[in-house]
């Protein structure tokens, strides 16, 4: 194995580890996010607009950390300065 298949396949199991951690991440928070708006709702039924809208931002936060993820990964396995060209 060349130093250039190492970093390459380091690359890969980063990218990987990234967007599993990324998205699991996410998936916790958005369940938590979604249970809390539930109990607010049930228990504040008229302050649904307030509740959905803060919801909403609150999801868009922590989605954003995902995406974030994602891009990290693109960057790994796509645009590599230490893996290009040899």
């Amino acid at each position: 194995m060349t130093d250039h298949t190492i970093l390459a396949l380091g690359s890969i199991i980063t990218a990987g580890i990234t967007m599993a951690l990324g998205a699991l991440g996410a998936a916790y928070g958005e369940s938590r996010i979604g249970a809390a708006s539930m109990d607010a709702l049930a228990r504040q039924p008229d302050e649904a607009g307030s509740i959905t809208r803060n919801q909403f931002v609150a999801l868009a936060m922590v989605e954003s950390t995902a995406i974030f993820c994602l891009v990290i990964a693109l960057v790994l396995l796509f645009a590599n300065p230490f893996i290009g060209g040899s």
